[in-house]
């Protein structure tokens, strides 16, 4: 009868925690310190000491079930991109009023200068190898990492892939494309596993390891290609700039690679064992460790695939340029580090999104755009993208300290 009475205090302890966790869930946070906590407590659990005796269960009142549009709208203001999604139409609606309008020579039709199919395809080409890449950075930060090195893997693995296209000389079209791909995939890995070995073998943060790997690769890059632009073949351009039918100058194949690779993301994240993983780690290094999970080899892991979507990136945007110089990329890290922290990712680890992640470039890539559409001055592009880090930083820590203080009220 003890014994049940023991089993039952810790089950309702589980209870608690599963909520808590469920509430820190909605909002892209895992702290598996909380698990770990409730399992600790069982292992530590005093037997000896009496627990009350339950009491009689109470029946509660039937409620009508919520109708699927209830459901529906709950999820929508319970999404963590809800608000990147509001700022993301306020700022369009603003720049469509705004941007004026002028008369298509073709057609005769009157076009807006902001609203049109060509300037959001054209935005979507800019935010793709941000959100590529973003969402491999937000892996490493939401472990509680940092890589500074993307650009210079971006610039590195589009060298490799014209410089060895070029030496292997024409090439059946599938297979020039296959190479290709494959090269900047191969480059990318070994330069993910360069930085994720260095920050577990050397225990060094891995700001400083990333900050050393940027200029190395970028040096390497620099020396191997001898500062040329090396073209790539014709057959890559005609795969990246392919128009599916929506007729000329209109090129989605950048936007459907990000929104494939920011859903391949977003499900390794939120439906699989190794993103709940990531979550871990970043939320608790020690407490991961203590539970059991390999945290090395998670580390590893994210570097690897943070280098391999800068690869992918390489791959498409030498692609769709037709040459790779090692000036590729160059200042990309820091655009891909504000995409994942503008969209909700938390450099302390432990909270991000992939999707808010491609959010966070797409807003970014609008900012830049706003100001070529109002033509303003360029040099507010740093000015403004400066201060929405700043402010995105800033509300994230208020954020998660007023869901800390709201959790320690509920318990």
């Amino acid at each position: 009868m003890r014994m049940g009475n023991i089993l039952k205090t810790v089950d309702n302890r589980v209870k608690v925690a599963d909520r808590r966790v469920d509430a820190l869930r909605r909002v892209g946070m895992f702290p598996l310190d909380e698990v770990a906590h409730t399992v600790f407590a069982f292992a530590y659990a005093d037997v000896t000491q009496p627990t009350a005796q339950p009491t009689a269960p109470t029946i509660a009142e039937p409620s009508a079930a919520p109708t699927r549009a209830a459901r529906i709208v709950r999820a929508v203001l319970r999404s963590p991109q809800l608000g990147l999604l509001l700022v993301l139409f306020v700022l369009a609606t603003a720049l469509t009023l705004a941007a004026g309008s002028h008369v298509d020579p073709q057609s005769g039709r009157t076009i807006n200068n902001f609203l049109n199919q060509y300037t959001l395809i054209q935005m979507a080409t800019d935010a793709s190898a941000f959100a590529i890449m973003g969402v491999g950075a937000t892996l490493v930060i939401i472990a509680g990492g940092i890589d500074l090195s993307v650009g210079a893997i971006y610039a590195l693995s589009g060298v490799a892939m014209a410089m060895v296209l070029r030496a292997v000389g024409p090439l059946d079209p599938t297979l020039t494309v296959l190479l290709g791909l494959g090269t900047c995939l191969s480059v990318s890995l070994l330069c993910g596993l360069a930085n994720g070995s260095m920050v577990i073998g050397l225990g060094v943060h891995p700001f400083i390891i990333t900050l050393g790997t940027m200029w190395i690769l970028r040096g390497v890059a620099f020396v191997v290609s001898r500062a040329e632009s090396v073209l790539v073949p014709h057959s890559l351009t005609a795969v990246a700039k392919a128009p599916l039918g929506l007729g000329t100058a209109l090129y989605p194949v950048p936007l459907l690679c990000m929104l494939a690779v920011t859903a391949a993301g977003g499900i390794y994240l939120s439906r699989t064992v190794m993103g709940r993983h990531v979550f871990a780690v970043g939320g608790n290094a020690e407490a991961s460790r203590f539970s059991g999970l390999n945290v090395p080899r998670i580390t590893l892991g994210v570097f690897v695939i943070s280098g391999l979507t800068a690869g992918f990136a390489a791959f498409l945007g030498a692609a769709f340029y037709g040459s790779a110089t090692s000036s590729d990329a160059n200042g990309y890290e820091l655009y891909v580090i504000a995409s994942a922290v503008v969209g909700g990712a938390s450099l302390s680890g432990g909270k991000g999104s992939a999707i808010s992640a491609m959010l966070g470039a797409v807003l970014i890539v609008m900012m830049r755009q706003a100001i070529r559409t109002l033509h303003l001055d360029q040099n507010y592009e740093w000015i403004i993208i400066g201060t929405a880090l700043i402010i995105a930083v800033v509300l994230d820590q208020r954020g998660a300290k007023l869901l800390a203080d709201r959790l320690g009220r509920n318990t």
